[in-house]
């Protein structure tokens, strides 16, 4: 095996105890972060030109867990909440649902149980989210849902059967996208379809070996992945082809998914899961990461309005 690329953090950007930051969202016209905290609740920002001591907490009556900002609307952004597709004002955070997610058909108990785990927009401004069972409420199982929801705010159920989905994202030439089940340890890729919105022939990308599942993944512009292992303390950097060509090692096992910011990859993290069995890995867990890697990400793309 050829010599990998490695960056070795040893201290957070911030130290914070996040019990299970994710969905880090690098704002441009801000040059600013926002990141949340889905089991407290919350959503936090921090100003990059201001640095750590700028960073802002909101608390949120209801657990977000993926965000976009939206095409034409400084004002609103939008997000997977507990029921679904909703927009939150960015000055005073409030809610309201746009679409939501279950129908009758699903009874009131999938509804009380699951919650959104991660999303991204494509190039024609769908979200797509992924749902899972809520830890804190029942075991991940077999039950969650791919949405992919459309500009006019149609719904589509992409794929079933999932369990934890994680690590979405679209290669450069907007051909591929990516998507990761962890418990599966497995990046899975499928061919995309932009004018359409489909996806078809799944196969495995790239497998995670060893401890730790891939958690939250970044693109950049040459069309490497960025994955975050969570249990294993690192950030995969993995070639177009498949091939393992860098790696990042955080100083907690808890990494959870990555963003670029310019040509700094920034990383959250949750708490950790056995603090008496890895008291190193407790002392900065729950912490948001920085770390410069000289490479650039294309811009993401935008949630589109139409008809509404």
């Amino acid at each position: 095996m050829s010599e990998i690329q490695r960056w070795t953090v040893t201290e957070p950007y911030i130290s914070m105890k996040c019990a299970l930051g994710e969905a880090p969202f690098y704002e441009t016209t801000t040059n600013s972060l926002r990141f949340v905290d889905i089991d407290k609740r919350q959503l936090h920002v921090v100003d990059l030109n201001k640095g750590p001591s700028s960073l802002q907490s909101f608390d949120l009556n209801t657990p977000v867990s993926t965000t976009a900002d939206i095409e034409g609307d400084d004002g609103e952004i939008i997000v997977g909440a507990k029921e679904g597709f909703a927009l939150m004002d960015r000055e005073t955070k409030k809610l309201r649902y746009v679409k939501r997610i279950w129908g009758e058909g699903d009874g009131e108990e999938k509804v009380k149980r699951s919650r959104f785990n991660d999303g991204v927009v494509d190039s024609e401004g769908r979200y797509w989210a992924g749902t899972m069972n809520d830890p804190k409420i029942t075991p991940p199982s077999d039950d969650g849902v791919l949405f992919r929801l459309d500009p006019d705010l149609t719904l589509h159920r992409m794929l079933e059967g999932l369990s934890i989905p994680n690590g979405m994202g679209f290669s450069p030439d907007g051909r591929t996208m990516y998507f990761t089940d962890s418990p599966r340890k497995s990046v899975d890729r499928f061919d995309f379809n932009g004018a359409t919105g489909s996806i078809s022939n799944r196969g495995v990308f790239y497998r995670v070996e060893g401890e730790g599942v891939p958690d939250g993944a970044a693109i950049d512009e040459s069309g490497c992945l960025w994955i975050a292992v969570n249990g294993q303390g690192k950030v995969l950097k993995v070639d177009p082809d498949g091939k393992l060509v860098g790696d990042i090692v955080f100083p907690t096992r808890m990494v959870s998914c990555p963003a670029f910011a310019g040509e700094d990859l920034f990383v959250t993290s949750a708490e950790e899961e056995e603090p008496e069995k890895y008291a190193e890995s407790a002392r900065y867990a729950g912490s948001l990461f920085r770390v410069h890697v000289g490479v650039r990400v294309l811009p993401l793309h935008r949630f589109r309005r139409r008809g509404w």
